[in-house]
């Protein structure tokens, strides 16, 4: 679910055998980015019709908040070999300068706060309480850095969805006033730097001795592994 433009599918391509990407949205599917070795389908993340002990990693990027856990790790067990991997992927608000961060921080909660979904306190939790029945592998921090231009910035904010619920309701954008309050704190500066935090959890799946002989049985070739990005 969510893998959105393909963008994480893309970038694995370059270097795995095969990579399966999913999504919801026959839309998104439609204008995701295309390689020979990726498989696209659209097809909730909790009920695929992947076979039994297909993969060797299961990738889910900015996503798992919407989940129904349950569902979707008894899918993981399923369709993941003995020994498999699940990384949940995210990021959390931009970072840009302290300043403009502060104002952000406020539109972010006195301005649309009453408009995000419940489920983005996950991502505001920084993933860290979201059940996770795995094996867990510490991991070291990451940021994504980018530049952008100051337009950039403003279309990225208005992608937000609690941004889209309160244009809905109230009929005016309210990015477009955020846009004066920083445009005099970016500065001369026609790029900046941002940064974007990184949310990781990285999980072992040992499954139970039917799980474990399963996998054994399912075909695989050792030099190949096969994706599935959610």
């Amino acid at each position: 679910m969510e893998q959105g433009r393909g963008q994480v599918a893309y970038e694995l391509a370059k270097t795995f055998d095969k990579v399966f990407a999913t999504d919801v949205s026959q839309s998104q599917i439609a204008n995701a980015l295309q390689a020979n070795n990726i498989s696209y389908s659209v097809q909730p993340a909790e009920t695929t019709n992947f076979d039994d002990g297909q993969f060797d990693l299961v990738i889910v990027a900015q996503a798992i908040h919407w989940f129904d856990f349950d569902k979707f790790y008894a899918e993981v067990k399923r369709t993941t070999k003995d020994n498999a991997f699940l990384c949940v992927v995210g990021y959390n608000r931009v970072k840009i300068t302290e300043q403009i961060d502060n104002v952000i921080t406020d539109f972010y909660t006195h301005v649309i706060g009453s408009y995000w979904d419940k489920e983005r306190r996950y991502v505001d939790e920084n993933y860290t309480t979201i059940p996770f029945p795995f094996k867990e592998i510490q991991t070291p921090k990451f940021v994504n850095k980018q530049h952008w231009t100051l337009e950039h910035l403003v279309g990225y904010l208005k992608t937000w969805s609690a941004v889209k619920h309160f244009v809905k309701q109230n009929t005016f954008n309210p990015v477009d006033e955020l846009q004066k309050e920083i445009e005099p704190l970016w500065g001369n500066k026609q790029i900046r730097e941002v940064h974007f935090p990184l949310l990781l959890r990285i999980g072992q799946i040992t499954k139970s001795h039917y799980w474990s002989l399963h996998s054994q049985l399912t075909p695989a070739i050792a030099t190949s592994f096969t994706w599935l990005l959610i």
